[in-house]
């Protein structure tokens, strides 16, 4: 068994805030195992590597001996949280929020140990609860300290509506603190003050209040923008193996460190001693990408198809496929976004916007050595790929 100090280490790893840490420090020397939580509004049916930050870390709870609930908020998913945002986020219907749910089920086991994990849908707790139930809670909390929240602030201050249901929505999410009798709540960054009420939730309903652990918000591909489906800069933990890999490996090599600690179970000293040889040695911090690449594309498709991956890339970039000596081309996006078929224009790579748009209907365009397929694809600023249009016409192209 580990000891507590150990523990922390591994708690800590990548981790942003820990609050409060002396009290964690007392759980985890009670020798029991803590009840740890971590909830997702299923908004989407696919997960992304950025949503795995928190999945990771649950895992190494797991890894500790402890108790890991891994909760679905269908009800929270219908009321609709801002997170991040100076908008109101869209609700989703109960319907779509069932069916991505269900999905989440099968993704987050690639990761997490199904025997060790408890998964709850926080419908169970709040269907049960009536009207004066809920103005009941309402009370714990004043409109001047929901107005702390950083986009609840902002929008106030600049005269951007927020709705009264939105005001709920952090003291649903603590009350499902309370009704899970959590040790420790996981969140992102952006969701501290929501954890922080679920804290104080806890204490005024006579439970001993929760650490929270807040885990950073995963920077996409071009190492500037949040992952996000909607940018293009993300990685789906669903993606083809050789897709997969091939995205992997087109982020920079400062990234590549970033990715490492938030991503990756290799252990931090052997992370340490790759960023040394390849300072004192010379290692090409491309073999380095390899390791990461074939270890995540192992972790949701299996060890045999992260080695076919390795081996196809080579094969596609190292074996002559692609000049050793490529150029960066920079093209300029509109508004932080760029269109495919602009950007191939823009980069030369092709003579017009319309010739670039039946180049890819006819599958002659590449990315990272995927064939595309989607004349609507935007790329967004900061990412940087390898564009290869037939077999002669090949650039690196960053967006600016």
């Amino acid at each position: 068994m580990p000891t507590v100090e150990e523990s922390l280490a591994l708690i800590r790893r990548g981790a942003v805030d820990l609050l409060i840490e002396e009290e964690l420090s007392g759980r985890l020397r009670s020798g029991r195992p803590l009840r740890v939580k971590a909830g997702f509004d299923p908004t989407a049916p696919d997960l992304h590597l950025g949503h795995t930050v928190l999945i990771n870390k649950l895992r190494q709870f797991q890894e500790l001996g402890h108790h890991v609930m891994f909760l679905i908020g269908d009800f929270t998913g219908m009321i609709g949280d801002p997170t991040g945002k100076n908008l109101t986020r869209q609700p989703l219907t109960r319907e779509e929020i069932l069916a991505n749910a269900e999905t989440y089920r099968e993704q987050v086991f690639k990761i997490l140990d199904p025997d060790r994990t408890e998964v709850l849908f926080n419908s169970a707790w709040f269907e049960r609860m009536t009207p004066v139930d809920f103005i009941h809670l309402a009370a714990q909390h004043t409109v001047a300290r929901m107005l702390e929240r950083d986009d609840f602030g902002k929008r106030y201050a600049s005269g951007q509506p927020i709705a009264i249901h939105e005001f709920l929505y952090p003291l649903v999410q603590g009350y499902d603190s309370v009704a899970m009798r959590a040790d420790v709540e996981l969140g992102g960054t952006d969701q501290k003050f929501n954890l922080l009420v679920g804290r104080e939730l806890q204490k005024h309903y006579g439970q001993p209040p929760q650490v929270v652990l807040t885990m950073p918000i995963l920077e996409g591909l071009d190492g500037v923008q949040k992952m996000s489906k909607s940018l293009g800069n993300y990685v789906g933990i669903r993606d083809e193996p050789n897709e997969m890999f091939g995205k992997l490996m087109s982020i920079s090599d400062e990234l590549m460190w970033r990715y490492f600690d938030l991503l990756s179970f290799r252990s931090t000293g052997e992370i340490a001693e790759w960023r040394r040889q390849i300072i004192e040695e010379g290692l090409n911090p491309r073999d380095v990408k390899f390791r990461l690449a074939e270890e995540l594309v192992a972790r949701f498709h299996g060890v045999a198809a992260g080695r076919q991956a390795l081996d196809a890339f080579v094969e596609r970039f190292q074996k002559g496929a692609l000049p050793e000596d490529l150029v960066e081309i920079a093209v300029r996006s509109r508004a932080g976004l760029l269109p495919i078929a602009n950007l191939l224009k823009d980069a030369g790579l092709a003579a017009s916007t319309s010739e670039a748009l039946r180049l890819i209907q006819q599958g002659a365009v590449r990315i990272d050595g995927e064939r595309i397929e989607q004349r609507d694809l935007e790329l967004v600023a900061g990412s940087s790929h390898i564009y290869q249009v037939g077999k002669r016409r090949i650039a690196r192209v960053r967006v600016l």
